[in-house]
């Protein structure tokens, strides 16, 4: 017999009628969602052929709960693990910590600044609470990745700006759109966690679990984009008597092409058109070939320029090894705190 999540059992069809079958439900699962005889059940046919069974009514609101303890996690590790509680899909965090040990306020509000819906609602000398106010549908994944995309492509319409005259300081704000891009993946990323577990956010967001699988390579696609225009635009900043020279590289002068193969991938997201697609695919294409014979050209100026050129290549390889193994990392931290979330049910 299955006694809970995860567990199987297998049950045989019973004739009740000349055309009807009739199949008995787990006596646990009726009493964990306060069944009652004549109770009403939703029965969905999925696309995958399975049934899948539902209380039509949901009578108790369920939270997840996770509770944190500085003395038992790795020194300055709280906000790791206070992210990883959030894309983990926790409804109320709780942090506990001793009189004698530091305030983790100054986390606490980095963590709100990184993420989106959270607010302290009780603290005291010995714990903080923290809970989620917002929906998981409240705010649509792709409304999240326009806003991402707009961010990206609104950066670099401002280096061309700079590049073309205007001010340094028309970028200098860049940290902050950066850090909302962030803000937005890490948002996606909670959302599609919590689609994955509950049907229900997945009816709200209108999204299957195989199309919220895309929406999450999408917007980390985006995020990593703007990591890149973030370093353009901190290196122009910290050397602009180099942006005369820089304006007349292949690098820059093709931007305006990559924003409009991106803007049209950005439209095909609803539309999906393939001939489309396929026309901004092969644009970029063309842009990486075109690329890539320009840092051929520098390689081949000088055997100074060449070992520089294969130095700072080699260096930004295994400096994206250490960014991708610290995501990786991160995934772990995540799925750790998943594993000690939870449920709290209101009555």
């Amino acid at each position: 017999m299955a006694l809970g999540p995860g567990d199987h059992d297998v049950r045989k069809l019973q004739a009740t009628g000349g055309s009807t079958f009739t199949l008995s439900l787990p006596k646990p699962w009726v009493l964990h969602n306060q069944l009652e005889p004549r109770s009403s059940l939703k029965v969905d046919w999925r696309p995958s052929g399975a049934l899948r069974i539902t209380p039509l009514e949901q009578n108790q609101r369920v939270e997840r709960h996770v509770r944190i303890t500085l003395e038992d996690i790795p020194e300055n590790s709280l906000h790791d693990h206070l992210m990883g509680a959030y894309i983990s899909g926790a409804d109320v965090i709780v942090i506990y910590h001793s009189t004698d040990q530091s305030s983790p306020a100054k986390i606490v509000r980095r963590f709100l600044r990184s993420t989106r819906g959270f607010e302290i609602v009780e603290q005291n000398q010995t714990s903080t609470e923290l809970r989620c106010l917002l929906n998981p549908g409240d705010m649509p994944l792709h409304a999240s990745l326009k806003r991402m995309y707009l961010l990206v492509s609104s950066l670099v319409r401002d280096l061309q700006e700079v590049f073309s005259g205007c001010d340094i300081d028309f970028i200098s704000d860049h940290e902050e759109r950066e850090s909302e891009v962030d803000g937005l993946l890490y948002l996606v990323e909670r959302q599609i966690r919590i689609v994955f577990e509950s049907y229900q956010a997945a009816s709200r967001l209108n999204v299957s679990r195989g199309q919220a699988l895309e929406f999450a390579n999408l917007a980390r696609c985006l995020e990593r984009m703007m990591d890149h225009v973030n370093n353009l635009t901190i290196f122009i900043i910290e050397h602009n008597e180099h942006i005369p020279r820089l304006n007349l590289t292949p690098p820059i002068q093709k931007l305006p092409l990559w924003q409009e193969s991106l803007k049209e991938l950005m439209i095909n997201i609803r539309t999906q058109d393939s001939h489309r697609i396929e026309t901004a695919r092969r644009q970029l294409k063309t842009l990486q070939t075109e690329l890539k014979v320009y840092e051929h050209s520098i390689f081949e100026d000088e055997k100074k320029n060449r070992q520089m050129a294969s130095s700072l290549s080699i260096s930004e390889s295994v400096r994206r090894l250490c960014a991708y193994s610290r995501d990786f990392g991160e995934v772990l931290l995540n799925m750790k705190l998943a594993s000690v979330m939870v449920e709290v049910r209101d009555r």
